[in-house]
């Protein structure tokens, strides 16, 4: 196996390895959310960090990633509306047969979200927590993985992993068939999200997305528990 391979499968099973240890920790140990974010910081921001720090070879990308470039900001928060409306309109028009009871149960359950603190868990979904995952899934396990193992490749790895990540939280709230139509359309959003940072090669227009589409889910969410 060359060099460039082995980097590939270090960064792949890495990938692999440290968004596992979240669903797991999340799982089996079920921290309060406090414990759960520090947790989320440590796997998606500060070890992916010590990779681009130790590898010199990814330190100039690392550098790209926070860099602004207002045409593409434009687009992203444009491509976010769209996203928002696409979202909440798609709420209004399958609520009447698909059934949302189960979200709100199972968000009280597995993760402790009630009405009473859902405003202050909303506001770290939409902001730090779009952050980590576009830092995690779009930035290291795609943009650093794409030169070593190709750009088809990272593209079906990145999002396969994204949805298989959320895959875990959404078990127990949708039918089977909403089940799979949700993972199918984070899927289809990790792709959109890596085509958003590969053209602009930055971090900032798929997160700016992203957090136009939780802002959506986290409208929802206030319907669900009846603060809308």
């Amino acid at each position: 196996m060359t060099g460039k391979r082995q980097q590939g499968l270090y960064i792949i099973l890495s990938a692999v390895f440290l968004s596992l240890a979240v669903t797991l920790v999340d799982a089996f140990l079920q921290p309060d959310y406090v414990p759960k974010v520090l947790v989320k910081i440590l796997f998606f921001l500060l070890l992916p960090l010590f990779y681009f720090g130790w590898n010199k070879k990814e330190r100039p990308l690392l550098k790209k990633l926070f860099r602004l470039n207002g045409k593409t900001m434009v687009q992203a928060v444009l491509l976010g509306l769209l996203v928002y409306g696409v979202i909440v309109g798609g709420y209004f028009c399958t609520k009447s047969f698909v059934d949302f009871s189960q979200v709100t149960g199972t968000l009280q359950e597995k993760h402790g979200i009630t009405g009473e603190n859902f405003i202050f868990v909303s506001l770290y979904i939409s902001l730090a927590n779009s952050f980590l995952e576009e830092f995690f899934f779009r930035g290291f396990a795609f943009l650093s993985l794409k030169p070593y193992i190709g750009r088809k490749l990272a593209y079906v790895f990145s999002p396969a992993l994204f949805a298989f990540y959320h895959g875990g939280m959404l078990a127990g709230m949708f039918s089977w068939w909403v089940f799979l139509v949700l993972l199918t359309g984070l899927f289809v959003g990790g792709c959109i999200f890596n085509y958003l940072n590969e053209k602009s090669e930055s971090l900032y227009p798929s997160w700016v997305t992203h957090m136009f589409a939780n802002f959506a889910i986290n409208t929802v969410g206030f319907i669900l528990f009846g603060v809308l």
